[in-house]
Parts: C-alpha cells; sequence; structure tokens
C-alpha cells in the first residue's frame, strides 16, 4: 500500500485529505503515462456514484486528463463493476471510478483500474503518488488537447450484458432491491424489470447526501422490514457503488457473503462447474462457513481481508467463485471485481433452477456465535511474536479442536490487535478471548 492509495484506492473526505488538486494531478499523470509518453492519444473511461463531491472530482480528473492529451470517456453515475466491464471490453487504456463505496456521502475515493479492468497494480500506483508528491514533471498538451466524450451508451450496453447473463424468467417473484441511495439506483430496477421480476425498490432517490445514510447493505434491517412487510420471496441490498451485495430470505433473515459463497459454491459443484472444488474465502469468513462446506465436500482458500486479495489468489490458481462475508463475491467467469447486481442474479438463478427459497438454501450454513476485541498495543510485531502468546493462542486452539476458531491479526490501519474467537457459545468466546488480551497484558505490551 502506498502513501494515498489503499487496498480500494485513494479514499479520504473530500477536499479534506482527498481534495481536488489530487485529482487533477491524477488525470494529468494517467493521461500522460497511458498517451503521451508513448505518443499516442489515451482513452480512459469514469464513473461515478451519486455523493455530491462526485461531480467535482469527475471534472477534476476530466480536467487533468484532458491537460495530458487524453479523451475522457463519461459513464455518469454507475457502479464500479460497470466501469471494469468496459474498461476490458471495449479497449480502454484505463478506468477510473469515484466512490468511497459504503462509507458516508462527506468521504470519496478515487479507484483506478487498469486496461482489463482489474485494480490497477502497485507499481503504478507508486508511480501516480510520485507525482502527486512533485517527484515528476509531466509536459502540458499543447495542439492535441484532450475532450470528454459522453459514454452513457457504456453504462447501457454493461445493462444489456447483465440481462444476457439471466438463464431465467424472474416473471411472478416478488423481488426487493434497496439500491443504499447509490450508483445502483438507475441499474437494478432495469435488469429485473425487464427479466420479469415484480420489483419493489427502497432507497433510489439519491440526494447527493443520503448515499449509505441508513439503507443499503450496511443497514440491512431496512431491507429485512421491508420484505417481511411486503410479503416479498427475496430482496438485496447494495452498497454506494454496488461492488457488494446481501441478501434477504422471505423469511427477513439476513443471507451474508458466506451464505452466497456456500450456495453458489455448491449449486457450481452439483453441475460440475466448480473449478478446482475450491472457494476462495478470506480468514474472516465464519467458522460455521468452513463447517458446511467440509460436509459437502467442497475444499476453500483463506487470503488476508480485501477482495483484492480474493481475486489475485483466484486468478493465480484458477479458482471460480470467491469472496467475503461483507458481500464483495466475485465470479471470475463474468468480472474482474466484486459485482453486487450479478451476485444477485446468480442467487435468483439458484433459487430458480433448485425451486427451492432462499432460506432453505441457506439453512445449512450456521453461523458461531463470534467475539473480537480489539487491543491497542506499543508494537503490532512485538506483541504478535511473543512467544508467550503465540503459546496462549495454541492453547486456545487445541482446546477448541474442530469446535471453533481463534484468529489473530494485526489491523492495517491502526496500532491495533485483533483477537477474535468463534465458538460453540458466546460465554466461551468471551472467555478464550480474555485469555490471550490477557497474556498481551501481563507482558507489557499494551498502550
Amino acid at each position: 500500500m502506498g502513501k494515498y492509495f489503499g487496498t480500494d484506492g485513494f479514499r479520504g473526505e473530500a477536499n479534506e485529505n482527498l481534495t481536488y488538486d489530487h485529482a487533477v494531478k491524477i488525470g494529468r499523470f494517467l493521461g500522460w503515462y497511458y498517451g503521451a509518453r508513448l505518443n499516442k492519444k489515451a482513452k480512459i473511461v469514469i464513473g461515478k456514484d451519486t455523493r455530491r463531491s462526485s461531480y467535482m472530482f469527475e471534472y477534476a480528473l476530466c480536467t487533468g486528463l484532458m491537460a495530458s492529451g487524453a479523451d475522457a470517456y463519461i459513464m455518469h453515475v454507475t457502479t464500479t463493476p460497470s466501469v471494469a466491464y468496459i474498461t476490458r471490453v471495449d479497449d480502454f487504456d484505463c478506468g477510473i471510478m469515484i466512490s468511497a463505496s459504503h462509507n458516508p456521502y462527506y468521504d470519496n475515493g478515487i479507484k483506478l483500474l487498469n486496461g482489463y479492468g482489474e485494480k490497477m497494480d502497485e507499481e503504478t500506483i507508486l508511480k501516480v503518488e510520485d507525482y502527486i508528491d512533485g517527484n515528476l514533471e509531466i509536459p502540458l498538451a499543447t495542439r492535441n488537447v484532450g475532450c470528454t466524450v459522453d459514454y452513457v451508451a457504456g453504462r447501457n450496453r454493461y445493462i444489456g450484458y447483465l440481462i444476457g447473463l439471466s438463464k431465467y424468467s424472474f416473471k411472478n417473484v416478488k423481488v426487493g432491491l434497496d439500491c443504499a441511495n447509490g450508483a445502483s439506483w438507475s441499474i437494478a430496477k432495469s435488469v429485473f424489470d425487464a427479466l420479469g421480476a415484480k420489483t419493489y425498490v427502497i432507497n433510489a432517490e439519491p440526494n447527493g447526501y443520503n448515499i449509505n445514510e441508513e439503507c443499503g447493505s450496511t443497514h440491512i434491517e431496512y431491507l429485512q422490514n421491508f420484505v417481511v412487510g411486503n410479503k416479498l420471496d427475496v430482496g438485496f441490498a447494495f452498497d454506494g457503488d454496488a461492488d457488494r451485495c446481501l441478501c434477504v430470505d422471505e423469511k427477513g433473515n439476513v443471507v451474508t457473503g458466506d451464505h452466497i459463497l456456500y450456495i453458489y459454491g455448491k449449486y457450481m459443484k452439483d453441475r460440475g462447474k466448480l473449478l478446482n472444488n475450491k472457494v476462495v474465502t478470506t480468514v474472516m469468513s465464519n467458522f460455521g462457513l468452513y463447517k458446511a462446506l467440509d460436509k459437502i465436500g467442497i475444499e476453500y482458500e483463506k487470503t488476508k481481508v480485501g477482495d483484492k486479495y480474493v481475486y489475485e489468489n483466484m486468478v493465480n490458481n484458477g479458482h471460480r467463485i470467491g469472496g467475503e462475508q461483507s458481500g464483495h463475491i466475485i465470479f471470475t467467469k463474468y468480472a474482474t471485481t466484486g459485482d453486487g447486481i450479478l451476485t444477485s442474479l446468480k442467487m435468483m438463478e439458484a433459487m430458480l433452477a433448485l425451486e427451492k427459497p432462499m432460506s432453505e438454501l441457506a439453512a445449512p450454513v450456521k453461523f458461531y456465535p463470534q467475539v473480537l476485541k480489539n487491543v491497542r498495543v506499543k508494537s503490532k510485531p512485538e506483541a504478535q511474536n511473543d512467544p508467550d502468546v503465540q503459546a496462549a493462542v495454541k492453547k486456545v486452539a487445541d482446546e477448541l479442536g474442530d469446535n471453533g476458531r481463534i484468529l489473530v491479526r494485526e489491523s492495517g490501519t491502526e496500532p491495533v490487535i485483533r483477537v477474535m474467537v468463534e465458538a460453540g457459545s458466546d460465554e466461551i468466546c468471551e472467555k478464550h478471548v480474555d485469555s490471550v488480551i490477557a497474556v498481551i497484558r501481563e507482558k507489557g505490551h499494551l498502550v
């Protein structure tokens, strides 16, 4: 991770730590790097979510790109996965998405995608940061400045792509969609309507300030009440840029990313489509998912937290499905990134093909109680590598055996160690977490 860009782009409060000037410079660099440097005119596509500041960043990026001689193709309000898709299929040099995903409206972010629609490589990101810091001179385009191109057609093509992926008609299925007042507001309903669903939509009236506000996948309780109150068959909740999706079954229960990995992983295996017989998870997936996968003979990989690491593992090993509990699900046959609307279509496919309600498909995954405590420490590596702390962790792991697990990991952003235990009851979890924290305290690692 660089100075400005983390695992999911350059994030910050708009005009506080992510400013208009940063965006102009990012545009300036990318326009030159993919164009003038190679003696050609770069073609770069841009999408944005519904935040008030997304318009400012869009214009700033376009200004920078055009000043460096690149043409900026504007998809307007659209989802992160749609930008990834269009970058790939329409041969753009790179793609830019303006979004802070599930964060509140006053935050924003700039995500960079390579020409294949994948997250930009570290090497290029570091060069962008170098330019932001003034360590590089880039010439202005003079007689060959760039222009903007209205590219709403790209968004429409993506909608067509999603509709074409469905093998089934959704006729007479009552579906609830929570669009989080975000990027999916103009896309999700169009797709479900076209496939014949009876579509009931909430939180699809963005005003620049209400993205993710008490709605969407981070506030799933609103969709739960909506599904039950309207006697719907299923509900899907997206986040601000619609790269994640959580479901609600017909009884109003939450169906998490872990459930989705199980449901679709099993559906693929039963049809002989689960290449390598593996599902890719992160270390934060619930122990109940692993128990359920063990029972049906599906193997799994565990990566660091972050859809970036899930995708890398999938591409390097040829796996077909992976994701996070939060609802970032990646289907590498169809997309290079988590795609909330695609995920909802895949869940509909499993329901309709198997002719079972969502509650029945999700039932085999029994979530284990989980207790997670964060402790502030003087040095993360010293606390992690202390032999006594490691012995305490091993002792808990031995005691839990096949009935739970312990995970001790460093926070990527704070001076914090996270101690998590999943086991048969909250009391057992609490006891084991506290036993490890007690050793961290005794050894003098706490701040």
